[in-house]
């Protein structure tokens, strides 16, 4: 128990602050068009701009993912899921996890084969007139979808601790006001524990 609350307190602080640290991508991403705006428009656009502002836009999303996880505020079908016990709702997620878990497995098999892939040959080159390397964005790819895991094990892990011992984890297990929210005592640890 004391193993999987290490691992909780290391795995969210770490991708608490990646996940801060994402949110400003997107004033990169803006830099980013905004150039090839101005580039455009004094009738010299630049050929690097719409491939940067993707490679930018999957780097966002896919490091900002493990901090959505943490947060809860991915997409959930909430049809019966809303009307659960805090109880039942822990159940369900340590349950349907595990197809989470293997989506990702197999998603970060993929990548790592893709990237190996980019590695061989002198690296691998897009298409485009502009022909940077893929590399970098496979390999963050890659991290990203560890990271996911890692946050998906960790979101387990605190539904496991809330089945044994009843203490709430998350801010969705349901704290009352005289019971202390181990979810953002947690969360403060991991602040910092980094």
């Amino acid at each position: 128990m004391k193993a999987m609350r290490r691992f909780i307190t290391v795995v969210d602080a770490f991708n608490y602050r990646l996940g801060r640290l994402m949110m400003f991508g997107i004033f990169v991403l803006m830099g980013v068009l905004l150039w090839s705006t101005f580039s455009k428009a004094a009738g010299s656009p630049s050929l690097w701009t719409l491939e940067m502002a993707q490679f930018i836009m999957v780097g966002y999303y896919i490091l900002g993912g493990p901090y959505a996880i943490q947060m809860g505020s991915n997409v959930r079908m909430d049809l019966f899921y809303g009307d659960f016990s805090p109880r039942r709702k822990a159940w369900f997620d340590a349950i349907t996890v595990f197809f989470l878990l293997t989506y990702l497995g197999v998603l970060l098999w993929g990548g790592i084969e893709s990237t190996i892939y980019a590695f061989q040959y002198g690296g691998e080159r897009s298409s485009s007139v502009w022909r940077p390397y893929i590399w970098p964005i496979k390999v963050i790819m890659c991290t990203g979808i560890t990271l996911m895991l890692l946050q998906s094990l960790s979101e387990l892990f605190k539904d496991i601790i809330f089945l044994k011992t009843g203490k709430p984890m998350r801010p969705d297990q349901g704290a009352g006001p005289d019971q202390e929210n181990t979810a953002s005592a947690d969360q403060k640890d991991a602040a910092d524990a980094l």
